[in-house]
């Protein structure tokens, strides 16, 4: 709900009141911290230009020699997909990396095979584009098989690109394997760095060897841009339709769709294009009851869910319609809104919705998810396709709010007329003072609010409900703290 006009206006005011204010501010004790905060010292853009600068490095090799391994290890974190079985990494997956103080671009490619045909053809090529699109190679061998035919093939693909090399010869996990690796020095790129990618011996080396040959900025700048399609998580219980939907979306059948509740284990990554425009979809495993309480591949299923979510910047949190409102259902959207993401809640099935449920979901809406109203809604059906169409602008709703951002000077004229008209009310014979605030972030929206004393938790969901009249929000959930500061001894 938007305020009228009058009340916009003075959310314009003059930003004479904002200095005002900050001038109010110097009889207080401040912290450097509050000092950043109250002068709106804001590094983003300088670390989103730092971010596209940043040098390349990307891992090649043939498949199935620890390359998706290697990156997990130097990652720190189990993010590229590892799997016994060659060909399971097929893209180029840029990554954000760190060693030694020094921030990098890491790239996993496809397993590089010089006479490959069909779908390997198209991933050995992926492997070429990132060679073009890098500063430095890690080019890794299994150093338990040798260097083999296919191996010497890249290394001269390697040789014509003109890239700084550094050969990485992995699974040596003992002394023994050691000497094996020493046979590699026949391909000609230098010393083979003995690595063993799994457990992590050898890996500080070789990457004290890469940052040697990094330059300061990169070469090809911008061939990995931040940001790309906005990503999406579909959560929900089991067998609410979050596969129906994904399928329904794109068109055609990418995830595994059964009446067995629980079908999806694994999240279903896809890029799928609505409205002229490119999302990245994720298929989640249903969360049935709380992480702790589950078993077995449920409960890896669910920590799963809960990565998916972190990575994405947008939830649909699908409900079913035709059912009653679930303790479960409010505890997904519970659990975006504690990671801080947009969210759109989808009433799924509304094609077996009479007019008698649709009377008794409304009262369940307003008793279960009253203190969500900000959250779009969106009645569909995934099987019939009926609504799907009214997703997209939904989504860029939540996401416009997760980003927006009010700036100091409309912020607090319109705190100053709220206050004025609704004061904090007085406890123990003192009434607390709001002298500043800032919008500290964006994704979600977090305000900081300088107060003379504590603010109670109820006047901070009256202020929440204040900011999201006047300022809209619809879709995102909104933080605020308040930081209590005392005035300056003389």
């Amino acid at each position: 709900m938007t305020v009228p006009d009058t009340h916009d206006e003075v959310a314009q005011a003059d930003p004479s009141l904002e200095q005002a204010l900050r001038a109010g501010l110097d009889e207080f004790e401040l912290s450097e911290e509050d000092l950043a905060l109250v002068e709106g010292r804001r590094r983003q853009a300088a670390e989103d230009l730092e971010a596209e600068t940043r040098p390349v490095v990307a891992v090649v090799g043939r498949p199935n020699v620890g390359k998706s391994t290697l990156v997990n290890r130097i990652l720190g974190r189990r993010e590229a997909v590892v799997e016994d079985l060659p060909g399971v990494t097929r893209d180029r997956v840029a990554y954000d990396a760190e060693w030694a103080g020094r921030r990098f671009t890491l790239v996993d490619t496809g397993g590089w095979e010089v006479d490959a045909t069909g779908i390997h053809l198209r991933v050995a090529e992926q492997a070429e584009v990132a060679v073009e699109l890098c500063d430095v190679v890690m080019f890794v061998v299994d150093a338990t098989v040798g260097a083999t035919a296919t191996d010497e093939k890249v290394v001269r693909l390697l040789r014509r690109s003109g890239k700084p090399v550094v050969l990485v010869a992995n699974k040596v996990d003992n002394e023994k394997t050691e000497l094996e690796a020493a046979a590699l020095w026949s391909l000609g790129l230098g010393q083979p760095w003995p690595v063993s990618a799994l457990h992590g011996r050898g890996s500080g080396d070789v990457l004290d060897a890469v940052l040697a040959n990094l330059p300061d900025t990169s070469g090809v700048a911008g061939a990995y841009p931040r940001g790309g399609p906005r990503r999406v998580a579909l959560l929900g219980r089991p067998n609410v339709g979050k596969s129906s939907l994904l399928n329904r979306l794109a068109g055609e059948d990418r995830a595994v769709v059964h009446d067995v509740a629980g079908t999806t284990r694994d999240p279903v990554d896809e890029l799928i294009e609505l409205d002229g425009k490119q999302w990245r979809f994720v298929d989640t495993a249903g969360i049935r009851r709380r992480v702790h309480q589950t078993r077995g591949a449920d409960f890896y299923a669910s920590l799963r869910t809960q990565t998916a979510l972190e990575k994405a910047e947008v939830a649909v949190v699908l409900v079913d319609a035709a059912d009653k409102i679930a303790e479960q259902d409010v505890r997904v959207i519970q659990q975006v809104i504690d990671a801080g993401r947009a969210l759109v809640i989808a009433y799924n099935k509304w094609d077996q919705v009479d007019e008698d449920r649709q009377h008794f979901l409304e009262r369940e809406i307003e008793r279960d998810l009253v203190q969500i109203t900000w959250a779009p809604r969106v009645n569909i059906s995934a099987a019939t396709g009926r609504h799907t169409n009214r997703l997209v602008p939904a989504l860029e709703k939540a996401l416009e709010s997760w980003d927006e951002r009010i700036s100091t000077s409309r912020l607090n004229a319109f705190l100053g007329e709220v206050v004025a008209a609704h004061p904090h009310p007085v406890r123990g014979g003192k009434q607390p003072r709001i002298l500043f605030a800032t919008q500290a972030d964006t994704r979600p929206p977090r305000f900081v609010i300088f107060a003379s004393g504590f603010i109670e938790h109820g006047y901070r969901r009256f202020l929440e409900r204040r900011l999201r009249e006047q300022f809209g929000f619809d879709g995102t959930p909104i933080e605020i703290s308040v930081r209590v500061r005392e005035k300056r001894r003389r």
